[in-house]
């Protein structure tokens, strides 16, 4: 493990953190770019040494995080505010090793208080290694149209 990355992480996040979507302490320590586009919430990250499992490769708790932060970023994107994970289910499909890897979150369906959600994550090759879906329980300031997106 490359303990002088994951000092500098660590530091960089301590320093550069603030309480809000995409600059939270865990975005920061992961270093998540977060983007929008098209109804879809897109992630990029390096895949960091400090974060891999016993078998040498990433966490499947750190690939799962971050399949939740692209889904719950997209409810506070398209609701104007948070919403809150009921369930979740992930698939694990390959191990991760090299990055950079992008975790794509959108929507399966689109409701006024219940949302649908579905998170894909590929490895640096662009091989999908992680399929999450989820439930989530939305707080809309104004309820948007119900709606169907597929990937």
């Amino acid at each position: 493990m490359d303990e002088a990355l994951a000092r500098q992480a660590f530091d960089l996040a301590i320093q550069s953190h603030k309480p809000d979507f995409g600059t939270f302490f865990l975005a920061r320590l992961l270093a998540l770019d977060i983007s929008y586009r098209d109804e879809k919430c897109i992630i990029q990250f390096p895949v960091q040494d400090f974060l891999f499992n016993p078998q040498g490769s990433l966490h499947g708790g750190v690939l799962a995080t971050i399949m939740d932060i692209s889904m719950g970023h997209l409810i506070h994107h398209a609701y104007g505010r948070g919403g809150a994970t009921i369930e979740m289910k992930v698939q694990y499909m390959r191990p991760v090793k090299t990055g950079p890897a992008v975790c794509v979150g959108g929507f399966l369906k689109r409701g006024k208080n219940l949302a649908f959600l579905e998170s894909r994550l590929e490895d640096a090759s662009g091989a999908l290694a992680a399929i999450a879906t989820s439930t989530w329980k939305c707080s809309p300031a104004s309820p948007p149209e119900a709606t169907l997106f597929m990937y």
